[in-house]
């Protein structure tokens, strides 16, 4: 049973969802390539970048069987993520932290087997150094997912049409890793980058 303030904690954690930022929900094609591009977990650690609401992180633990850690900058998303996880098994790891800044060691794992980037790779400055990161963090063999806007994708009239990573931001993301596999989906390019 809740507590009087969790219903105020509920109000204001999705009112800041609502009020603020809006996620894009996974959709069953999105989902399909994960599952082809993403071996099942079988225990194996996971971490979502800029997890947002949760709902990768959530899928990765909950249906591809990971041990899914879930880090976002914002605590208000953390917090939206974690109220999500109601029910009888226990959901994934839930941290606020800035991958680019925090302090890694910190993390429940010192590598993972499957680091996902959804919607959060055109958002980093220095975006050699992210990779950079992101390389430290994952095992020989793993795979690094990233699901980006592609910049000139959408229709010249939305006012959005720039969002994506351009052709030199793309050709970064996938400069020096041993396989790059991707896929098309809209607006979005799904990557899937093994070292």
């Amino acid at each position: 049973m809740k507590e009087p303030h969790d219903d105020d904690l509920d109000r204001r954690v999705l009112g800041t969802a609502l009020g603020g930022r809006r996620y894009r929900q996974l959709d069953g094609p999105e989902t399909q390539l994960m599952a082809e591009h993403l071996r099942p977990g079988r225990g194996r650690p996971a971490l979502d970048l800029g997890c947002g609401d949760g709902t990768l992180a959530r899928r990765l633990h909950h249906e591809l069987g990971y041990r899914t850690t879930g880090i976002d900058i914002s605590p208000s998303a953390v917090a939206l993520a974690a109220a999500h996880d109601e029910g009888p098994v226990p959901g994934p790891v839930w941290r606020c932290a800035d991958i680019t800044t925090s302090d890694l060691t910190a993390l429940p794992d010192p590598a993972y087997a499957v680091i996902t980037c959804r919607l959060v790779y055109r958002w980093m400055e220095d975006k050699a150094a992210f990779l950079h990161r992101v390389r430290h963090l994952l095992v020989p063999g793993g795979t690094f997912w990233v699901v980006t806007e592609i910049a000139g994708r959408r229709e010249a009239t939305d006012p959005r049409r720039g969002l994506g990573i351009s052709p030199a931001e793309a050709e970064t993301l996938t400069f020096g890793w041993s396989t790059v596999q991707s896929a098309d989906l809209d607006v979005l390019r799904c990557y899937a980058l093994h070292p």
